[in-house]
């Protein structure tokens, strides 16, 4: 019961701390935005449906979004790496965020020495202790926009087995304490992931006690989870009912009578059909529907029952009034999409849940790339966890002679995660420009791609 009400203020927090922090400035054109973490950022997902969201509904304003998380991460190991590999990647933008590995884990099963405050106080300290070196370095940066993240939840309401560190979530809250207060001291951004995540987690739990929005760890959200944080980045961005497009025609008179983001030209009208030119000046944002994260099988579409991305993010909005006829086939470039009704026309429809546009299809080829840019990015990850969490220890730091390179191999029957990473490590190191190469020339083919073109829509009557 102590649990269930701590969680509950937890969660009553997100209006209190969630919004009332500065906003956000969104990207601009030729911003170097990276966010740095744990594996929760290693996965790259929140921070490519980010940029996805950039890449549709701001086509124009190209700017490159990097991946600076190592999975095990504590608040000092991202000291450790901000010279070497955070802010090598040359920053405008840098995203920080820590706490669910700082917050530790099986100390919480020891009954015989259990997480009291008193331990709970050490942990919080211990993790601050590092962020302020973090901090400290970054008050000497001032050209580089600082945003601060609170982790996203542990979960320790939802109805499933194993991973259960009870009191895990007090503690992260110590640590997003303090994050709070440096953000406000500093003026730098502050997002929430913490509360609002672990307010659908409660409220979808009512109903569902095995729902998540992390995973069946407790920890690493999957696909879905994901997309909920880029929702609530965007949130914190302030571009929430940013349109891709608003139209109003009345065909009685074809006159266009509002317009947002978008251009109408041509309009025409005859024997009951209307026709028109029209150009959104962004493009749907295109949902995947495969799961992304190792050993989680969430999938992006299931995010949109539990946030109202669709109603806030998506909305390319055609309303044609003064139909005289009943039922209309919507055609766009000669292609049937829909039936619509005149009423349902008169209201407005929303073209970007309509699967079948041709706008909608030059999205997926976006998030098709974004998706490959993603998997290329990826071997750059395991090149630095192998460089910070096993070659730092054995005094080889981006030292890749061939000395260091037969300590890794001398290693790999003992060390699982070394085994997996080898691989990448090995392309990166010998093939790094080819490697960079491929990843930039998918950037410059999704920015060559993501231009809207001008369709031509009719609205046919079935008679």
């Amino acid at each position: 019961m102590k649990k269930n009400v701590f969680l509950l203020a937890l969660a009553s927090l997100f209006a209190a701390n969630g919004f009332a922090q500065k906003k956000v400035e969104p990207f601009k054109a030729g911003d170097r935005v990276v966010f740095a973490g744990n594996s929760i950022t290693e996965a790259g997902l929140y921070g490519s449906y980010i940029w996805l969201y950039y890449m549709t509904h701001f086509p124009e304003r190209k700017l490159e979004v990097i991946n600076g998380g190592v999975g095990g991460d504590v608040a000092r190991q991202i000291y450790d790496r901000l010279d070497g590999d955070i802010l090598a990647k040359k920053p405008t933008v840098l995203a920080v965020t820590f706490g669910m590995n700082d917050s530790k884990y099986f100390e919480y099963l020891d009954k015989k020495n259990p997480v009291d405050e008193q331990k709970r106080q050490a942990i919080i300290k211990e993790s601050y202790d590092s962020y302020v070196e973090i901090e400290d370095k970054l008050k000497k940066l001032p050209s580089v926009k600082t945003i601060l993240m609170a982790s996203s939840p542990y979960d320790e309401t939802a109805k499933m087995e194993g991973n259960l560190f009870l009191g895990k979530a007090k503690t992260m809250q110590g640590i997003i304490d303090f994050q709070l207060s440096s953000a406000k001291k500093n003026n730098w951004g502050f997002v929430d992931f913490f509360h609002p995540m672990t307010e659908i987690n409660i409220r979808e739990q009512k109903n569902n006690p095995g729902y998540t929005n992390t995973g069946t760890d407790r920890i690493h959200p999957g696909s879905a989870g994901h997309f909920i944080m880029a929702y609530i980045f965007l949130k914190s961005q302030g571009l929430t009912n940013t349109p891709i497009a608003d139209v109003k025609i009345n065909a009685a008179n074809k006159k266009v009578t509002a317009t947002v983001n978008a251009k109408i030209s041509n309009v025409k009208s005859a024997k009951g059909d209307v026709s028109f030119d029209y150009l959104a000046k962004s493009l749907p944002y295109p949902i995947d529907t495969a799961a992304r994260v190792w050993q989680n099988f969430q999938v992006q579409t299931e995010a949109l029952a539990v946030i109202p991305f669709v109603k806030e993010f998506d909305q390319e909005l055609l309303t044609v009034t003064g139909l005289a006829g009943q039922n209309y086939n919507l055609k766009i470039d000669g292609h049937i999409i829909k039936k619509f009704s005149a009423a349902e026309l008169a209201s407005g429809v929303n073209l970007a849940t309509l699967k079948n546009t041709p706008q909608y299809q030059q999205a997926l080829k976006i998030l098709a790339l974004n998706n490959d840019r993603r998997g290329v990015e990826s071997k750059y990850r395991n090149y630095y966890w192998v460089q910070y969490d096993f070659l730092k220890d054995k005094g080889f730091l981006f030292n890749n002679s061939k000395e260091a390179r037969d300590t890794i191999q001398n290693n790999l029957k003992k060390n699982g995660w070394l085994n997996a990473k080898k691989g990448d490590y090995d392309e990166i190191v010998d093939k790094e420009p080819e490697v960079r190469a491929k990843m930039d020339g998918l950037i410059n083919q999704i920015y060559s791609i993501n231009k809207p073109v001008v369709h031509h829509i009719e609205l046919v009557e079935i008679l």
